[in-house]
């Protein structure tokens, strides 16, 4: 429950600058349907929170364009512990059935296993499965 909280609060603290990254105009979110947000809290094993960060950086996060799965922004927590060990991150999909879709092509990818078994010839990166949350903007929600 505590990173679910963690997850929300670095939501909507990071609402502002999640906003301004994205330029569509007011008029243009008005014509496109309303997306899909999926939040994703990831808590690493202990001292593997650079490794996390190196496979977004160097891989991930273009495995994830590849796929449809667009990357909105990623952060670390702030304040101890959590900065330490936990990525929260946003990425957006067209709707429910779409971002199934993107998460099968992405997870079958042969690029993104031979990453994921490469990223962890050391031990796991992950103490548990990342925790996600999917979002629907509301209408006077400036991210749509």
């Amino acid at each position: 429950m505590r990173q679910t909280s963690l997850s929300i609060l670095v939501l909507v603290l990071g609402l502002g600058l999640v906003a301004s990254l994205l330029t569509a105009s007011a008029e243009d979110d008005k014509k496109k349907s309303p997306r899909l947000f999926e939040l994703r809290t990831y808590t690493t094993a202990p001292g593997k929170l650079d490794a996390l960060h190196a496979r977004f950086r160097d891989h991930t996060t273009r495995l994830f364009n590849k796929h449809g799965i667009h990357n909105v922004s990623y952060w670390t927590p702030f304040d101890r512990p959590d900065r330490n060990n936990t990525l929260v991150y946003l990425v957006h999909h067209a709707d429910r059935k779409q971002a199934d879709l993107n998460w099968t092509a992405f997870g079958q990818d042969p690029e993104w296993k031979k990453v994921a078994r490469e990223s962890q010839v050391n031990g796991k990166l992950l103490a548990r499965p990342p925790e996600r949350l999917y979002l629907k903007a509301l209408d006077f929600s400036p991210l749509r």
